[in-house]
């Protein structure tokens, strides 16, 4: 039977959510898997809710639609939760939520639309603004993603990172970002 593993960004314009599920698809690629990552914009505009997603399977992806029923869902921007059902979807009692917020699962399950998922919180936006210095929560989450699920490790992501953004950043910021990754994936909860 194939594998395939879905997984659902929310966030909003700006804060990484394509740059992020580009950098998973990179480092599931770099492992041998089949991947897709593509982004789902609504009204196009810096700081508007918007969607990104990744398909990781064994066998060749052939699906060319949005991802309807994820297996991890990742947020962004826990102010979200008010305005979107961002668990609609997810495939049953083992589906994995990550949100970035400074307040436990055990504050946010209640405004979780689906009680019956495995629900983790870290602050990446503080680790963030710790390590790297801007408000951008991407890199973070990927290490947390890295913690709860066999999705990604923490040494691709960092790898995919480079790879991604290595042209783009200073090899200071690269570090930072390294950083990030690594204290998310010792601080979620």
């Amino acid at each position: 039977m194939a594998q395939l593993n879905e997984v659902r960004w929310h966030g909003r314009g700006g804060q990484g959510a394509k740059t992020a599920s580009y950098i998973l698809a990179i480092a599931a690629a770099e492992e041998g898997w089949n991947v897709q990552a593509f982004p789902e914009y609504g009204a196009e505009r810096r700081g508007a809710p918007m969607k990104s997603y990744v398909r990781i399977s064994d066998q060749p992806i052939r699906l060319r639609c949005s991802v309807l029923h994820p297996g991890v869902v990742i947020v962004l921007d826990d102010t979200l939760l008010a305005s979107e059902d961002v668990t609609v979807g997810l495939i049953d009692e083992n589906a994995i939520v990550i949100v970035n917020s400074s307040d436990s699962p055990e504050e946010l399950r209640g405004k979780l639309g689906n009680q019956n998922v495995k629900l983790y919180t870290v602050d990446a936006t503080q680790i963030a603004m710790d390590t790297i210095g801007r408000p951008i929560p991407n890199t973070p989450m990927l290490g947390a993603l890295a913690k709860v699920s066999d999705v990604v490790k923490v040494d691709g992501a960092k790898a995919a990172v480079k790879t991604q953004l290595g042209g783009k950043l200073s090899d200071a910021v690269l570090d930072a970002n390294y950083q990030a990754i690594e204290r998310a994936y010792e601080e979620v909860k």
